[in-house]
């Protein structure tokens, strides 16, 4: 390839790596929010289609300098959404839980209209898809209401965080699905993002004071066998998905569809944690003073209160509000011309 030609190409793909770069800044964030899918993000910084092709060429070992580029800005872009804003997200949730949830509502519910759009007209088989989606959402929702911390230790809590990467990986690749709500109903959203938080803060000391190995070895307990769930989800999900909305489109869709709106759910905004008495029983565990005193808050019991006039209209509000910004990230992507999210052949 000669200098004017290499220029050429150079020049050709720069847009869409900075529309990558802002696809994965715009998933890192929607990973942080229930109720915002990862892959709505990319449909609507245009990039969706390309992504997809991109993870399914690495995955089956065909490497283009296009598009290892093209994962490079949008996963890096992700991962510093991610690690910036992880611990600010967490102290939301905890501190105002419901105001956040009717947020998360109103930002899932924005994504019914972006899976419709490609649905129609709705088919037999896409509302049977549906259907199925929105029962499996409706039987995660009532297993971990509220999306209450799990507290699983040992084989049991790798694998609980092995299956939630998994989960939040699919999801982070499927448009209209949100990662961070599968996470909340699985009761490791915030486990998830303590431990992110706490590995940056461990990387920001390192400047001043030297890395400190042991403030590093809780988040790994954490991140390896999330790490390698997301890894099985990525190239498990990718290629599935590529595949389905060729093949089976309309039934998948409705799939996604059912998920969505099932996602609701299980972010019922009234309820709040509260602090357990010695003698209650926490996830299978009896409590004793020491272990209230060492039990975070963001692991605290959910219980459900009479919310005022005042906070019902607020949380009407914040619905809307979420349901709006989804709708507004739509179309962006719409004008982008990322409209179709199936996967060019």
């Amino acid at each position: 390839m000669d200098e004017a030609t290499r220029k050429t190409s150079l020049a050709g793909i720069a847009p869409q790596l900075i529309r990558g770069a802002i696809g994965g800044l715009l998933m890192g964030l929607a990973n942080l929010v229930p109720g915002i899918s990862g892959g709505t993000m990319l449909l609507a910084a245009g990039v969706y289609r390309e992504f997809i092709e991109s993870v399914a060429e690495v995955t089956t070992l065909r490497f283009r300098a296009r598009s290892l580029a093209m994962l490079g800005c949008v996963g890096g872009a992700a991962a510093i959404a991610i690690l910036s804003l992880a611990g600010w997200m967490k102290g939301l949730v905890v501190e105002h839980r419901w105001v956040m949830f009717s947020l998360f509502i109103g930002l899932t519910l924005g994504g019914v209209p972006v899976i419709w759009r490609l649905l129609r007209p709705l088919s037999g088989r896409a509302a049977a898809g549906c259907v199925g989606g929105l029962l499996v959402m409706i039987g995660m929702a009532f297993a971990q209401p509220g999306g209450g911390a799990a507290l699983l230790s040992g084989p049991a809590g790798y694998l609980l965080l092995f299956v939630s990467g998994v989960a939040a990986a699919s999801a982070m690749i499927l448009p209209g699905i949100s990662g961070g709500y599968l996470l909340l109903v699985l009761g490791q959203y915030l486990t998830i993002l303590g431990a992110i938080d706490r590995f940056k803060t461990a990387l920001v000391g390192a400047g001043s004071a030297g890395l400190d190995g042991g403030q590093l070895v809780g988040p790994l307990y954490v991140f390896a066998p999330l790490g390698f769930g997301v890894a099985v989800g990525v190239v498990g999900a990718t290629n599935l998905i590529k595949v389905l909305l060729v093949r089976y489109e309309k039934i998948t869709l409705g799939v996604l569809l059912g998920l969505l709106i099932g996602a609701v759910f299980g972010l019922w905004p009234f309820q709040r944690g509260v602090a357990p008495k010695v003698g209650d029983v926490v996830s299978g565990r009896v409590m004793t003073a020491d272990l209230i005193a060492e039990l975070p808050a963001e692991k605290y019991p959910l219980e459900g209160f009479a919310p005022s006039g005042d906070q019902i209209a607020w949380a009407a509000g914040l619905i809307l509000a979420g349901f709006l910004i989804t709708q507004g990230i739509a179309l962006i992507g719409r004008a982008g011309g990322s409209d179709a999210a199936g996967p060019s052949e």
